[in-house]
């Protein structure tokens, strides 16, 4: 049974004008290998410590199409308008959670 992945993506924005061009270009390519955006916040509620300016949860349908998504060319080729406007960046993959109740 193939079960679903989840990216997690937390950093802070400091260039807001270089940024603003990266979510028009990642959202199509997300979609093109498989992914959907669960949840996305810049002005989260903090539970503990100080969150990060942008967080999103994304889900993939395999760990193997979030490598894909990542080294795809098309996203190496704007992948810097995100390096070059944030820091503190925290980009994890998580397994989806099986629950095997007998």
């Amino acid at each position: 049974m193939i079960m679903s992945v989840y990216v997690i993506n937390a950093y802070d924005i400091h260039d807001f004008e270089t940024f603003k061009d990266y979510p028009p270009r990642v959202g199509p390519l997300l979609q093109k290998h498989g992914a959907k955006l669960l949840a996305m916040e810049t002005n989260p509620k903090a539970l503990e410590r100080n969150p990060k300016t942008m967080n999103a949860l994304v889900e993939f349908p395999s760990e193997e199409a979030v490598l894909n998504f990542y080294n795809d060319p098309e996203y190496r080729s704007f992948i810097h308008l995100r390096h070059n406007s944030t820091s503190n960046c925290t980009m994890i993959i998580l397994n989806q959670f099986e629950n095997k109740q007998s």
